[in-house]
């Protein structure tokens, strides 16, 4: 549960003032993990298209279904699994496709090779980690749930 509370606090957060924020890296009294981040990733000083795009998602779309899958989670609510599955796909995606663009650009966004690795690859490990874990989890859960269904079914006939 503190996974979904934090992710969908920074998606939120974080990448919504990014994304409602146009100017926030010439604000003298800006958001400072904004500003700082963007040392590790200058694509977002630059406002990149493809940043903007994938931010702004996971801002509107995944921060609040990660709040959603934080109450479903708390309330037992059978939809738990398939929510949680399915905003890990979307954090995913959304990761692959900021370390792909990146990539096919020169992967040459970062002030220097300390933001490199502390912004751009470590504060990124997590959303590639972390969904993952919960996918096969959640993957296991469902395939397990229906399996005990089908055999409850031939069971009955």
């Amino acid at each position: 549960m503190c996974w979904w509370a934090f992710t969908g606090l920074t998606h939120m957060i974080l990448e919504g003032y990014f994304v409602f924020s146009p100017e926030f890296y010439k604000e003298k009294t800006g958001f400072y993990l904004a500003e700082e981040y963007s040392k590790g990733d200058s694509r977002y000083a630059a406002r990149d298209a493809g940043v903007v795009t994938v931010e702004g998602i996971t801002a509107v779309l995944e921060g609040p279904a990660c709040i959603l899958a934080l109450y479903a989670i708390a309330t037992r609510k059978s939809y738990s699994y398939i929510l949680q599955f399915a905003i890990s796909l979307g954090q995913l995606y959304g990761t692959a496709v900021y370390f792909i663009t990146s990539y096919l650009e020169g992967d040459n966004f970062s002030t220097n090779s300390l933001y490199y690795y502390e912004y751009y690859i470590g504060a990124n490990a997590s959303w590639v980690v972390i969904p993952t874990i919960i996918a096969i989890r959640c993957w296991n859960k469902i395939c397990g749930a229906i399996e005990v269904s089908s055999q409850k079914k031939t069971k009955s006939r």
